[in-house]
């Protein structure tokens, strides 16, 4: 048979192995209850925890200054913004 281009072909049932028909396994979630997978759960979390690396009290101190400023110098310009809409909404309808 020709196949058009680009299109996608199956391989017949006789091509696969014999490892590909065995039915799949959960590994190993499958032999655990919901309490062997919850437990499983919570040691993947702390052992990604374990890998983060933690700001130190110096650039935590930095990172929160940094934030406040940020945030303290936003409000201000929000706030002269408000401010020239409303003396401009008072100027056109009096």
């Amino acid at each position: 048979m020709t196949d058009a281009v680009g299109s996608i072909d199956k391989p017949d049932a006789d091509d696969e192995s014999e490892e590909s028909k065995k039915p799949r396994k959960g590994g190993k979630r499958g032999k655990k209850g919901p309490l062997g997978r919850l437990a499983l759960f919570y040691r993947q979390i702390v052992a990604e925890l374990r890998k983060v690396v933690w700001p130190t009290r110096n650039q935590l101190t930095t990172y929160t200054t940094v934030v406040i400023v940020f945030v303290v110098i936003m409000i201000g310009l929000v706030t002269v913004i408000d401010y020239g809409f409303q003396q401009a909404i008072k100027y056109v309808f009096g």
